[in-house]
Order: structure tokens, then C-alpha cells, then sequence
């Protein structure tokens, strides 16, 4: 599946599908968002896989996520992630998330996301229609919660596992460009994703041949102004070149480094479908 299961299990998936270069203002980029319903390309099997996130080939953190099916107008994908070995004892972060789409349109219906720190709680919660999205943010548990509310108010704003089903129902021929805005958890993001060739690659899971992708995003300011990120510069996805185009490796250029995200395992919950 493409683009953000990695990036829906935890924060350093997050991280790494927030990866963008610097840019200039574009007044009228509005005009270049993809204007393509959703693909007909085959729809992802329910299924369940692992990741490991990490830098100079250090793993920091390990991901789930099921990609399920549980009516027949919703999709849904539950995601857990944990920091590990030394890196936990220096930064503890324990990450749960739901998503959930519309089967039809992929479009998104809400989305919560819980991260528990060594000595905070956030609980982000996202509700979306058609005109923007509605976000519900609390910090802390027990008498010390704070709760904060914000309405973004922009059509057809994707998250992250809505956007990951759009991209992956799309034909992807070398060449092409999509635009999508993507509004992850607290901000919103133009994402310009193209597809630059063919490859093969190995990962922990096999070796697969796969689409490569360049990632680039901007900031939405509250003006609807793009704005640079002066932390992130870009990021290669690639996704198996099959019937279910699964994120195999995301590779993103950030202020430390290069971050990782990549596929160790998965299985369809039904092998036989």
C-alpha cells in the first residue's frame, strides 16, 4: 500500500512522510492539485505487515499496521509503533493510530492518533468532510488536560491513509505527477509525488520489483500561503510493482541525516483470497 502505511504506524513514520525541500511561493497552486477521481486499479487486500524505522542503518523504532475492510463503504488501518533498544531509553514514544477511509471515493472519514511519552500524553483526533477538517488536540491526562480545537477549511483535504489509497489507485506510469493536499495531524501540506522509474529492490521482507518515487512537500499556511520547511528536503518511496503495491522502503534526506522506513514482514489475513 503506498505512501503513508509506514508513516500511519508511528511518529518517526510521520516524520519521515513529512520530508520536503525548500521552495518558492506559488500563488496559484491551488490549480495544479490532481483533479483524477479514484483509479480503478485492483483495492488492497486486507492484510497485516511490519516495519522498522531508523538512520544510518540503526533501527529506532518498530511498526505495525492491519489494513482491514470492516463495512462495506470503509476502509481502515490500525497502526502501533514503539521506540527501541537505546534509542528508547534516550526518547520513550509509544504511538497508536486508526484511520479510516470511504471504500468508494478514499476519500477520509477520520483519523486518532495517541502518542505517550516518558512525561506527556497527545491525542490528536481529525474529523474531515468535504469542505476542511476539524482537529481536536489534547495534551496531558487527568485534571492537567488541555484540549485545543482548530477548523482547517480546504475541499478535499486527504490524510495520510486516504492519500496512501488514492496514489496507490492511480495508473503510476513513469513520468507522472500527482499533487495532493495532505493534512497529517497538525498542519497541512501540498505533496507533489512523481514517479521516476522502475527498480528492484531487497528488503527485509524479499526482494521485489518496484515503482521509485520522489516525494516533496510544502507547508499550507493559514492564508493558504506555501511555505518552506527548513528541516526536511526530500524523500524516495519505493512501492512493489504488483497487484497490491505495498511501501517496500522510504528513504528521506532531513537536518540529521537520512532517515528509513522498511518493510520487514506481512500476510494477507486471508492468503487464499
Amino acid at each position: 500500500m503506498f505512501f503513508r502505511t509506514a508513516l500511519l504506524t508511528t511518529k518517526c513514520a510521520i516524520v519521515i512522510l513529512l520530508a520536503c525541500s525548500t521552495g518558492s511561493f506559488a500563488a496559484d497552486w491551488e490549480a495544479t492539485l490532481s483533479k483524477e477521481p479514484a483509479g480503478n486499479f485492483p483495492e488492497l487486500r486486507p492484510l497485516r505487515a511490519s516495519y522498522r524505522f531508523g538512520w544510518s542503518g540503526l533501527t529506532a523504532a518498530t511498526g505495525e499496521i492491519h489494513f482491514s475492510r470492516p463495512s462495506n463503504d470503509k476502509f481502515q488501518l490500525d497502526g502501533t509503533g514503539r521506540t527501541i533498544g537505546f534509542v528508547r531509553a534516550l526518547w520513550k514514544l509509544d504511538v497508536n493510530q486508526r484511520a479510516i477511509a470511504n471504500s468508494q471515493t478514499l476519500a477520509p472519514i477520520e483519523t486518532q492518533q495517541t502518542e505517550s511519552y516518558r512525561s506527556k500524553k497527545l491525542v490528536t483526533r481529525l474529523t474531515f468532510t468535504d469542505g476542511g477538517v476539524t482537529r481536536v488536540r489534547t495534551e496531558g491526562e487527568g485534571a492537567a488536560t488541555k484540549t485545543t480545537t482548530r477548523d482547517f477549511k480546504f475541499p478535499h483535504l486527504f490524510d495520510l491513509h486516504s492519500a496512501a489509497l488514492y496514489l496507490r489507485s492511480q495508473p503510476l506510469k513513469e513520468g507522472s505527477v500527482y499533487r495532493l493536499a495532505v493534512y497529517p495531524a497538525t498542519n497541512a501540506y501540498l505533496a507533489t509525488i512523481k514517479v521516476t522509474g522502475r527498480d528492484k529492490i531487497s528488503v527485509r521482507a524479499g526482494t521485489y520489483n518496484a515503482i521509485k518515487l520522489d516525494l516533496r512537500l510544502k507547508r499550507i499556511g493559514k492564508n493558504l500561503q506555501l511555505e518552506p520547511h527548513k528541516k526536511f528536503r526530500r524523500a524516495t518511496i519505493w512501492v512493489s510493482d504488483d497487484a497490491e503495491r505495498l511501501i517496500l522502503r522510504i528513504e528521506a534526506q532531513i537536518f540529521v541525516g537520512t532517515v528509513f522506513a522498511e518493510l520487514q514482514s506481512m500476510h494477507f489475513d486471508n492468503p487464499k483470497e
